[in-house]
């Protein structure tokens, strides 16, 4: 199922733990799918492909990727924005930017605007509370959110 260069960068990842124990790859390996497949997703082929490349039953994986926010199982927008939504962020307006998101995005909670842009989540606990409201957006944190703020950045998101 994987390419040649999937499979190459599977067997490094796997080599870095000892043997017999491929399955501490995992993480890192469904990393590697999520972002080589062009979806932003794991589907379930891939994920039963993850499994018979690192020898483990289709179960242990579903069980991490459905886990982990950070791993979508369905298509997701170009652009995830990851809201906290956990005390720290709530107490200071996160549940406004939510709104506020939902709003201008005329989207739900885990939907996806209709040009493909834009996937809203929320988020427990991102380990930045003092900085908070806060976001995640791919790799980064936006942090110390104002609807002035998510607004600016959505239109830059829009303009990349």
């Amino acid at each position: 199922m994987f390419d040649i260069a999937v499979k190459n960068r599977i067997k490094e990842l796997t080599q870095r733990y000892p043997e017999g124990k491929q399955k501490s790859a995992l993480l890192p390996v469904l990393h590697l799918i999520q972002e080589t497949n062009h979806k932003n997703s794991l589907s379930v082929e891939e994920m039963d492909a993850v499994a018979g490349e690192l020898n483990i039953t289709p179960i242990e994986v579903y069980e991490v990727a459905t886990f982990y926010t950070m791993f979508n199982l369905k298509k997701v927008g170009r652009y995830v924005l990851e809201v906290c939504q956990t005390g720290p962020c709530m107490l200071r307006g996160s549940d406004a930017i939510i709104d506020h998101i939902k709003t201008k995005l005329n989207i739900e909670n885990g939907e996806t605007t209709e040009d493909g842009l834009f996937t809203l989540k929320t988020a427990e606990c991102l380990g930045a509370c003092g900085y908070a409201p806060m976001m995640q957006l791919g790799k980064h944190f936006k942090e110390h959110l104002t609807i002035e703020k998510v607004d600016a950045l959505i239109e830059e998101l829009r303009k990349a």
